[in-house]
């Protein structure tokens, strides 16, 4: 390791502490001065906050030595013309010959999303609560398929340059529609697995391909095309989820009435 990493690693963890330290002050604050108790295991939760903080500190400088220049280097390869150009036999590019693009956006989509600790806990959680009724990897998998549909949906957005609002705004009125059908008991959660997804695995690749890919496809802004892919790993989880209830209940329903 480089004296520089180094330095750039010292730097990362001072400005860790400098953010996690208004959580710490909040938490002891709250337990000291308005529960008036001792904090239990006082050992085991500094220890706790030292492991948090070093985590953190390399997490952030994985991302800056890693997962970032990784996705921009996958999408300017699988959007470099000579690529295309070797499998389309032709040079004058549309949104169909950019199809490893789309391909390489629902796979990292699932996968990312399959290795989601948040989201793992979510659906355990759910198992739980719902003495068994809702299924750890059935869960797991309904989100996984949403957040790849949409990554993939939106680096089309990316490649054809069409507006932003255009997805979102259907998309909510598929989510409106779906709510008042779908099983009362999932509805909540399905709200709720939108959020889990943007978490600590599937953002930082996610904005790195947006990000790559609106540099390296041509005519398109980094700022104005390259976020956005979030969004639709937040808003497509909530439809899938629900069609899962819905089609586990049309199941369920269909099991009885052929008894």
């Amino acid at each position: 390791m480089s004296v520089d990493t180094l330095i750039e690693l010292w730097h990362t963890l001072v400005g860790t502490i400098t953010d996690v330290l208004p959580i710490a002050v909040i938490i002891f604050g709250f337990q000291l001065f308005v529960l008036r108790k001792p904090i239990p295991h006082f050992g085991r939760v500094l220890a706790g906050f030292l492991y948090v903080l070093i985590g953190l500190a390399f997490f952030l400088e994985g991302l800056e030595l890693a997962l970032f220049p990784l996705g921009k280097l996958m999408a300017s390869q699988l959007t470099d013309p000579a690529f295309i150009a070797g499998v389309t036999h032709h040079m004058s590019l549309n949104w169909k010959d950019y199809y490893w693009v789309y391909l390489f956006a629902f796979a990292i989509g699932f996968s990312t999303t399959i290795a989601e600790p948040s989201l793992l806990a979510v659906a355990l959680k759910a198992h739980q609560v719902s003495a068994g009724s809702i299924g750890v990897m059935g869960l797991r998998v309904a989100v996984a398929l949403g957040v790849a549909i949409g990554i993939a949906l939106g680096t089309y957005r990316i490649v054809t340059g069409t507006p932003l609002h255009w997805y979102i705004i259907s998309g909510y009125v598929v989510v409106v529609i779906q709510t008042f059908y779908a099983p009362k008991m999932i509805i909540a959660l399905a709200y709720d697995s939108g959020g889990v997804t943007t978490s600590t695995v599937t953002v930082p690749l996610v904005a790195a391909l947006g990000l790559g890919l609106a540099s390296t496809v041509p005519g398109r802004s980094t700022l104005l095309d390259g976020f956005g892919l979030i969004a639709f790993a937040s808003l497509f989880p909530i439809m899938t989820v629900m069609a899962y209830a819905q089609l586990s209940e049309w199941r369920a329903k269909r099991a009885t009435g052929s008894n």
